[in-house]
C-alpha cells in the first residue's frame, strides 16, 4: 500500500509555479486582504467550479496517459505521444487544470490576489514547458511536429492541418 502511495505521489503532476502562486495568493489574502468585488457566494460557487474543472482536467489527462502505458506508469518518463482525450485539446491540459485550480482556490479564498498570481505562475511554468516541448520533440520527431501543428499548446480551437501553428 505504502509504495503504492509514493509511486502515485512521484507522479500527481505539481507544478511548482502554481503552487507557489497559490500559497503567495492565499498567504497575501490574509496578511494584505484584497476581495473581488460583489457576492462571496458567487465568488465561492465560482471558485468551487473552476477547482472541480481543474481537478476533473487533470485527472482526465492521467487517466489517458495510463491508459496509453503498457508497462509501469511513469508521467516524466511517456512510451509514446498521447494525442487523445485533453491531450487531443490541448497539449499540456495538465497545466490548463491547474490554472483552473489556482483560480478556484484563490476565489474560495476570497483573494483578489489571485489576478496577479496565476499569470505570474504561468510564466514561471512556461520555460519548463518549452523543455518540456523539446525532450518530446526529440522523442518523437515527426509525430509530435503533426501534433503541433493540430493542437494548441495551451487553449484555443485544434487547428486545421492547412493552418500554420501560433505556439
Amino acid at each position: 500500500m505504502t509504495s503504492r502511495l509514493i509511486g502515485l505521489y512521484e507522479n500527481l503532476p505539481l507544478p511548482a509555479g502554481q503552487i507557489l502562486g497559490v500559497a503567495t495568493a492565499v498567504g497575501l489574502g490574509r496578511v494584505r486582504p484584497a476581495l473581488f468585488p460583489g457576492s462571496r457566494a458567487l465568488h465561492a460557487a465560482t471558485g468551487a467550479v473552476a477547482l472541480g474543472a481543474g481537478c476533473a482536467l487533470n485527472v482526465w489527462a492521467l487517466v489517458e496517459r495510463r491508459r496509453r502505458t503498457s508497462g509501469r506508469f511513469e508521467l516524466e518518463q511517456p512510451e509514446s505521444l498521447v494525442t487523445t482525450g485533453p491531450y487531443a485539446l490541448s497539449r499540456h491540459p495538465m497545466y490548463v487544470g491547474w490554472w483552473f485550480i489556482h483560480l478556484g482556490i484563490g476565489l474560495l479564498f476570497g483573494s483578489a490576489w489571485v489576478a496577479a498570481t496565476i499569470p505570474m505562475a504561468t510564466l514561471v511554468e512556461h520555460v519548463g514547458v518549452l523543455h518540456e516541448e523539446h525532450t518530446l520533440e526529440r522523442q518523437f520527431p515527426h509525430e509530435f511536429a503533426r501534433y503541433r501543428r493540430r493542437v494548441p499548446r495551451y487553449l484555443g480551437l485544434p487547428r486545421r492541418p492547412s493552418q500554420r501553428p501560433t505556439s
